[in-house]
């Protein structure tokens, strides 16, 4: 054709994307992104929140490890641990602290005579009281992450859903308009292609970021463990 007649052709429309063509399909497709969507946030804010938890307890952890082993008394690391909250070591001091205190309150006062040296009856009731107050702390430090956990598993069966949904509708087009022209099945080939990105895209980061936040606390655990061990030593070198 020449030139001159091809510039007096009227300009061709756009052709619609891959998104807008799925925004113009059915209220399923939008309502299956929605929730993938809400996952996709809710996995973020919380791996957002999980990091500055976590460094914000090692940190203090550390700090509170310096104070706890350079301090003579119990007494002043007591006094301490109010400005380092953050640190789970924290949680399990004041509870081993609070049960030697009540032993040694409870034995003095069966005395009739109390003696200068403090001494506990139990030494097992201290252990089970940090290993309480442990349980504790880990459960705060993994609270969240059965979020990441659900979103790592249950995105990609939404994802399919919203799959199989597309292309049921892309059978119906090509049922009701007799052809199997792109136009006709277009919206649901966008309706499965669509969510099934969105599915993966939600899936894969909470996986993840699960992995990631359940080794972290498992290496705190760890420390958690070693310092059930030192507080019980200096427990039975000093009440016993």
């Amino acid at each position: 054709m020449p030139l001159h007649l091809l510039a007096q052709l009227p300009p061709q429309p756009p052709r619609p994307g891959l998104l807008e063509t799925f925004l113009a399909s059915g209220p399923m497709a939008l309502f299956v992104l929605g929730i993938l969507l809400a996952l996709s946030l809710a996995s973020w804010t919380i791996m957002l929140l999980k990091v500055i938890q976590l460094r914000r307890a090692e940190a203090q952890s550390r700090k509170f490890l310096e104070v706890f082993r350079g301090s003579r008394r119990f007494g002043e690391v007591q006094a301490a641990s109010g400005q380092l909250a953050a640190s789970p070591l924290v949680g399990l001091f004041q509870a081993g602290y609070a049960e030697l205190d009540h032993q040694v309150k409870a034995a003095r006062e069966l005395e009739a005579e109390p003696s200068a040296r403090y001494r506990i009856k139990s030494l097992e009731a201290v252990e089970r009281s940090l290993k309480r107050a442990e349980g504790i702390e880990l459960r705060g430090l993994a609270r969240g992450t059965q979020v990441l956990a659900t979103t790592a598993s249950a995105s990609p069966f939404i994802g399919l859903f919203g799959t199989v949904w597309g292309i049921m509708v892309a059978f119906e087009q090509i049922g009701l308009q007799g052809t199997t022209s792109l136009v006709a099945v277009a919206p649901g080939i966008a309706e499965a292609l669509v969510n099934t990105a969105a599915g993966l895209a939600a899936a894969i980061p909470a996986l993840v970021g699960y992995n990631y936040f359940s080794g972290w606390i498992q290496r705190i655990r760890g420390e958690l463990d070693d310092f059930v061990l030192e507080f019980m030593n200096l427990a039975e070198r000093n009440f016993t």
